[in-house]
């Protein structure tokens, strides 16, 4: 039996993933620190489809050695894909930044994704039909002022990710890397990055995707080739080759 992990299940886009993927009768394992939002998410999915396997694991990926535990509890699982979308924002000017809460970021954004990309890859690269998602965000290709930091951690994302397709690429390993980049999502992503209650997007922006939006956009990058799905400037998705210049040495 194969699954599709997506961590940061619990809500937003990793939530709406879950749904979308369950749609294809695709068994998952769902990722997420709260418990309650996993189990009231497999139940939804039971409900639609009673066929669909779901395994729910609770782990704090800002705690990197979680991580790690993480990976190795799913060893006797086959796993076709493996989503990293877990991802923490902090929406402050540098000087004004709160540490702890940047620390925690970069632990989630880089570390703990670095981790989980590096495991899978390495047990799962010459396997058929597999896929490691990792999502980034439009700003990481594009800097954000007054998200500085959050900016970098989804540039290095991008970066690594795409680096890593093309090492996959050039080895003929049969895994594919890809990375989704979403622009401006309705989820509780925002009021979190600024420490809010709450967040009215029909207020407060001109343009967004909705959760459900960016999970159609995970799953057409996954049906697809390219190595990179982004949100543009004009809040049009695309589908792409990598980005950044790649510079081979082999």
């Amino acid at each position: 039996m194969k699954y599709t992990v997506i961590t940061g299940a619990s809500s937003g886009i990793g939530y709406e993933t879950a749904l979308a993927f369950a749609a294809r009768g695709k068994n998952l394992i769902l990722v997420a620190r709260r418990l309650d939002k996993l189990e009231e998410l497999k139940s939804t999915i039971q409900e639609i489809d009673p066929n669909v396997n779901v395994i729910v694991c609770t782990s704090d990926l800002s705690v990197t050695d979680q991580a790690y535990t993480l990976y190795n509890n799913l060893k006797e699982y086959q796993i076709e894909t493996w989503i990293n979308n877990a991802g923490l924002g902090e929406a402050s000017f540098v000087v004004e930044q709160n540490l702890d809460k940047v620390e925690t970021m970069l632990r989630v954004n880089i570390e703990s994704l670095t981790i989980l990309s590096t495991l899978y890859v390495r047990d799962y690269a010459d396997v058929e039909g597999t896929q490691l998602i990792n999502v980034s965000s439009a700003l990481g290709y594009a800097i954000a002022v007054g998200s500085v930091a959050y900016s970098a951690s989804k540039y290095y994302v991008s970066a690594f990710t795409e680096g890593l397709a093309k090492e996959l690429e050039l080895k003929g390993a049969k895994l594919k890397a890809k990375v989704l980049a979403p622009a401006i999502t309705e989820t509780e992503f925002v009021k979190k990055s600024i420490d809010a209650e709450e967040f009215d997007y029909k207020a407060n922006m001109p343009k967004y995707h909705t959760a459900k939006q960016m999970a159609g956009f995970m799953v057409d990058l996954y049906d697809s080739n390219e190595v990179v799905g982004i949100v543009d400037q004009n809040y049009d998705f695309n589908l792409r080759g990598e980005i950044y210049p790649i510079i081979s040495e082999f």
